[in-house]
């Protein structure tokens, strides 16, 4: 099997300004990043549910509204990691910024009335979302858009602090649990864009002296197995 930087797979040539570590199309000629696609199952899957228990419990539709938002940036992620197309990129980061500004509403507005509405700061998020998209599809610059993500992120990071330090303290552990396990992701997030050259060398050594094999989990969840080459 050659180097996947030596093989076109099924989507053809890259077109998206971001192309992360995985090699592609390393596992199947469809699929160019296959872990980084099928990983996104988590993102799809469990909010649907949480949609549904949301309307079974009558909850707002504004959390309805989150979790649904939640699918489709896992979808758009999917589609981006599956094809690395520029627009399957955007149906993945832009999607991001929109599911953001929703969860920033929902957590200014979770002590106000069922029905109430507050307009001003739904129109804030909406012209922020406008402004972002805006922008970034004039400048096309990844950094511009992590910078956009992050600032969202820190309110709602900031807000929850808030919320389970002041109104709601017994949700301490369960917030500072969720927000450990965001920073991890974001620390290894890190560490596969920075390292990416050396832990590439490494994985390459591996490759050389095993061959990957993928089978599937009851049909459904994919495993990769390494089979020692034969010598002859």
């Amino acid at each position: 099997m050659a180097p996947a930087a030596d093989r076109e797979g099924y989507w053809g040539p890259t077109t998206s300004t971001l192309d992360w570590c995985e090699e592609n199309y390393a596992v199947t000629w469809y699929i160019a990043e296959f872990w980084n696609t099928v990983s996104n199952l988590i993102m799809i899957i469990p909010p649907i549910f949480g949609a549904i228990q949301s309307v079974r419990d009558g909850l707002e539709k504004r959390y309805i509204a989150s979790y649904l938002a939640l699918t489709v940036v896992g979808m758009g992620s999917w589609c981006f990691h599956m094809t690395l197309k520029y627009e399957m990129q955007l149906l993945d980061e832009l999607p991001m910024i929109y599911s953001c500004c929703i969860f920033v509403y929902c957590m200014f507005e979770c002590f106000k009335m069922k029905n109430s509405v507050n307009y001003h700061l739904l129109f804030i998020l909406i012209l922020f979302s406008l402004i972002v998209t805006t922008v970034y599809l004039k400048v096309k610059e990844p950094i511009f858009h992590q910078v956009m993500y992050g600032m969202l992120v820190f309110t709602l990071v900031l807000r929850s602090i808030y919320i389970v330090t002041w109104v709601y303290p017994w949700l301490r552990g369960l917030g500072y649990t969720s927000l450990g396990i965001f920073l991890m992701g974001f620390l290894l997030w890190n560490i596969d864009n920075i390292f990416c050259d050396s832990l590439s060398l490494y994985t390459r050594t591996l490759y050389l002296k095993y061959r990957p094999k993928v089978k599937f989990l009851f049909g459904i969840w994919p495993v990769i197995l390494f089979e020692p080459l034969r010598k002859h």
